[in-house]
């Protein structure tokens, strides 16, 4: 990232999905403008996005405080916003979405609140939707909170104010942009969210498709070994390797006592194979496991699993005038 030289950075990514984007930046801007604060606005372009290009183009030369990016391609939104955070000159960095979620206007909530956390998060309340949308959306977060501990209402947001050290530490890729909150949580920094008003334009009336859920599924348990295990994979494959590989062996030690005192034969029994394989899987996970421990300790330098949040005192050595 560039030397801070404003308050915040408004990183907004544009896709696929989009409204009148040249609109949307305007009303964002009187938003942050309203919070008396110094700020810029980092539009990242990705994919088919010409017409919009020109627009903000034509918007950027008459106000300074506007910025494009034009990637060569549709990254993802993960990708997107990486690019606006390494451009971004702001102390606080504002992900907003390229298509309404909030009401504008509410941006000067967010920016109080983030004088006194890392991270702040809007939540969409009241919220509008139908009752599947309703559904869909307690499953994900049930199923987010079981598994990580932590706690939202509404992920699917992505109005998101952050310290400018929280979008330093923390890599996006993929899809982890979602999941943002809960790994600068698992980090150690502080997180709050912040009801504001939903937009009477948010209203996605698109479907998504199987694979769409599956992902998300495949996200969540992704993001569960990032959370708790990343740094200690012998802790999770090794667990579960022992669980197998015991079971292996309680089942061939049942098979020998039946063979050795009741005269059962072993020859035509599945159970032999079943529990054998059990014994061979359980030792390779745990194997897995052992191979993940030796990675980590070959790059621990490398790595960090915590942040700072200040250093009081100490500037200057003892014994220096």
């Amino acid at each position: 990232m560039h030397e801070a030289t404003v308050d915040i950075s408004a990183v907004i990514p544009v896709g696929s999905r989009r409204d009148d984007v040249a609109a949307l930046v305007g009303e964002y801007a009187e938003g942050l403008r309203s919070a008396g604060v110094s700020f810029e606005v980092i539009v990242v372009l990705g994919g088919d996005c010409n017409g919009v290009a020109a627009q903000l183009a034509e918007m950027a030369d008459a106000n300074d405080w506007l910025r494009l990016i034009e990637l060569a391609r549709d990254f993802g939104e993960s990708s997107a916003l990486t690019a606006g955070f390494d451009a971004a000159r702001g102390r606080s960095i504002l992900t907003l979405p390229a298509y309404y979620q909030v009401v504008p206007a509410e941006l000067p909530k967010l920016v109080a609140a983030g004088e006194e956390s890392d991270m702040v998060i809007a939540v969409r309340w009241p919220r509008a939707g139908s009752a599947l949308e309703g559904w869909r959306r307690n499953v994900f977060h049930g199923v987010l909170n079981f598994i990580t501990g932590q706690r939202y209402r509404d992920l699917g947001c992505g109005v998101r104010l952050m310290k400018r050290e929280v979008a330093e530490e923390i890599p996006l890729y993929g899809e982890r942009h979602r999941f943002f909150p809960t790994l600068a949580r698992s980090r150690g920094y502080q997180v709050r969210e912040i009801e504001v008003a939903q937009s009477p334009q948010d209203d996605f009336r698109g479907r998504y498709r199987v694979r769409e859920y599956l992902h998300r599924l495949l996200d969540i348990l992704t993001l569960f070994f990032l959370v708790r295990f990343i740094k200690k994979p012998l802790r999770f494959f090794g667990t579960i390797g022992f669980i197998v590989g015991a079971l292996g062996v309680l089942f061939l030690a049942v098979l020998i006592v039946q063979r050795l005192f009741f005269g059962v034969g072993l020859a035509d029994r599945p159970a032999l194979l079943l529990s054998s394989l059990m014994v061979v899987l359980g030792v390779q996970i745990f194997a897995l496991g052992l191979i993940g421990e030796l990675v980590i300790f070959t790059h621990a330098r490398e790595l960090k699993e915590y942040a700072v949040r200040r250093v009081i005192g100490g500037d200057r050595p003892a014994g220096e005038d």
